[in-house]
């Protein structure tokens, strides 16, 4: 995989003011296929792995300061990049919880990963853990709470180690 800066890229960074999953989902997925990184079975596909397998992570073990994340991705075949899509969501959008998918959580961003080689998702899924657990906890709550695009997509090249 490449460097950290091309693992995000400053035209696919979002903010949403949509208030479910699904309209967030489509929201992003029509702009990543109008720029040709998804296939148009990215959508369907999305949202029933997220359905079977859901993405959202407690923060609170990690800080219970920080907000609840997910990480929603699909497979391989469905994209045309290997990528990282920040989210950020201007309304707490429930997700079910990754360890415990009965439970529910509200969540304020989202790490979307396209990934056309299906090798590394558990890598990148670790590299978006690592950046939470050892970026500085202030900093990290600052983050969250940016409404630029292109500040969100600066901090991330700053302070996202990844590979």
């Amino acid at each position: 995989m490449g460097n950290k800066k091309e693992i995000f890229a400053p035209d696919t960074v979002y903010i949403s003011d949509k208030t479910n999953q699904e309209e967030v989902f489509n929201e992003v997925y029509q702009d990543l296929l109008k720029k040709d990184l998804v296939t148009a079975d990215f959508i369907v596909n999305l949202i029933e792995r997220e359905l079977n397998y859901p993405t959202g992570l407690d923060m609170t073990p990690v800080d219970a300061t920080l907000p609840n994340i997910a990480i929603p991705h699909t497979e391989s075949e469905f994209v045309k990049t290997t990528r990282i899509v920040p989210v950020k969501l201007n309304h707490k959008i429930k997700f079910h919880n990754m360890i415990s998918p009965d439970e529910e959580l509200s969540v304020s961003f989202l790490f979307m990963i396209l990934n056309e080689d299906g090798e590394a998702q558990a890598g990148l899924l670790a590299d978006i853990m690592d950046f939470i657990n050892a970026t500085d906890r202030k900093k990290m709550l600052e983050f969250f709470t940016y409404e630029d695009p292109n500040q969100i997509y600066q901090f991330l090249v700053e302070n996202f180690k990844g590979e």
